[in-house]
């Protein structure tokens, strides 16, 4: 499991969310929800490695989480044009996170529903929604352990919406635990196997599992 223990997370010395207990665990999807401002985005990256809490652990698989990202978690991020180098191509981009020595282009593509005609454009030839899906693949040709989604819809027509989280499905689908996070409550009662709610600076259940199977670990 992906789990955080007694964490405290914040910027600087200010603590947003206190004592946060959390496991994520693998073929799970769980929604974190929560008002703008209350910590959402800053635990997810506490959980990525890209911050340090304030006090407490995370833990990967009983294990303290290196201090480093590495490849078995990786962060979706909102906005896709400030996670992408512009001056790489799709196609580059999504080279230098695979772990295999191949990648099936068109597999992948599909999965994403993502044209294979755009790879070798640059992000700022692409609308946010193309780069969006290019941005899950390059998430997921690593293959890892888990996947952090920060508000990765909340820019994107419906269309796009629907293929994305399709995509985050089918990650769990084929063992990834999933972390979503979304203003977008309804889609997130929908999608996921169980939702979390920041309130009271501390993680609270809310909602009740959804029929999805979960993959066993």
């Amino acid at each position: 499991m992906l789990s955080a223990r007694s964490l405290t997370v914040g910027h600087g010395r200010t603590a947003l969310l206190r004592d946060v207990d959390l496991d994520l665990r693998p073929g799970e999807i769980v929604g974190l929800t929560g008002a703008s401002g209350c910590g959402k985005t800053t635990l997810a990256r506490c959980l990525a490695g890209l911050a340090p809490p304030l006090n407490g652990e995370v833990l990967l698989d009983g294990l303290p989480r290196p201090k480093r990202p590495d490849g078995r978690v990786t962060m979706l991020f909102q906005s896709p044009r400030r996670a992408c180098d512009p001056r790489l191509t799709l196609r580059r981009s999504i080279e230098i996170c695979a772990t295999g020595p191949e990648i099936d282009w068109d597999a992948w593509c599909a999965k994403a529903d993502l044209p294979v005609g755009l790879l070798d454009r640059l992000p700022q030839q692409v609308s946010d929604g193309q780069l969006q899906r290019a941005a899950m693949v390059r998430a997921l040709v690593g293959e890892p352990g888990y996947l952090l989604c920060d508000e990765m819809t909340s820019a994107l027509d419906p269309a796009t919406t629907a293929a994305v989280v399709a995509t985050v499905r089918g990650a769990a689908d084929d063992g990834a635990g999933v972390l979503f996070v979304s203003h977008d409550l309804p889609l997130v009662r929908a999608f996921c196997d169980r939702v979390l709610e920041i309130r009271d600076a501390g993680v609270k259940p809310l909602g009740t599992p959804s029929t999805r199977k979960v993959v066993s670990s």
